[in-house]
């Protein structure tokens, strides 16, 4: 079992920056993969960037590529998520999702059995 929190969120300008949050608790092994999530209302959540919180790799989405940054802290408590030169389509629910499986072969929110609650982002043009 997995515990995650999200904090961070809020509303900026475009080309503005956010950190977001994910604080982990439970078992280190079924978060061996920490994703964000993001989620528009009455849409699927699509991943936005992926962290192997074992060997530090990460994934990013094409739509966020060199914009974004997934990070942990050395205790693995904690994934940050930078995001910087912020676009209105970036606007949603970002949430924190936690996997036992390897990143690599993840990109369903379904293959992601442990979630946080969510926080906004809304960034106006």
């Amino acid at each position: 079992q997995a515990q995650l929190v999200e904090s961070g969120g809020g509303s900026v300008q475009t080309g503005g920056s956010l950190t977001l949050s994910c604080a982990a608790s439970g078992d280190t092994y079924s978060r061996r993969c920490i994703a964000w999530f993001r989620q528009v209302s009455g849409e699927e959540r699509d991943w936005v960037a992926k962290l192997n919180t074992f060997n530090g790799d990460t994934t990013y989405a094409d739509s966020v590529k060199d914009r974004v940054a997934i990070s942990q802290d050395n205790e693995r408590k904690t994934v940050t998520l930078q995001m910087n030169a912020l676009k209105p389509e970036d606007t949603g629910m970002y949430y924190c999702a936690a996997s036992g499986s390897n990143c690599y072969s993840l990109i369903s929110a379904d293959a992601f059995p442990f979630w946080g609650q969510g926080t906004q982002v809304t960034v106006s043009s």
